[in-house]
């Protein structure tokens, strides 16, 4: 199977800026997209941000023109830059890739997550 090791997250002022990375390994044949998801306390898990192979970035409106999605295709790792972060981008932040395996079709794999803090 897929495994993804996400780091970066950390504490945080408001106005600062963290970067992401999520390092894909296991029977991986492609890549074909990469994505960051967050989930805060009491929340339900939402997109945040994805790339796909050929470069196309989407952002959802509450992070677009803060965060920057970017990727390494030969290290198999996506980035996640933050800036002008908020407390609301409090949460647990979650890599998602959708790959080809060797052995099995096309799938999701999701990542353990990184804490985000963000306070005043």
């Amino acid at each position: 199977q897929v495994q993804l090791v996400e780091s970066g997250g950390g504490l945080v002022q408001p106005g600062g800026s963290l970067r992401l990375s999520c390092a894909a390994s296991g029977n991986i044949f492609s890549i074909y997209a990469m994505s960051w998801y967050r989930q805060a306390p009491g929340k339900q898990r939402e997109y945040v941000a994805s790339i796909i192979s050929g470069r196309s970035t989407n952002y959802a409106d509450s992070v677009k023109g803060r965060f920057t999605i970017f990727r390494d295709n030969a290290k198999k790792t996506v980035f996640l830059q933050m800036n002008s972060l908020k407390p609301e981008d409090t949460a647990v932040y979650y890599c998602n890739v959708e790959a080809q395996t060797f052995l099995v079709g096309r799938g999701d794999y999701w990542g353990q997550g990184t804490q985000v803090t963000v306070y005043s």
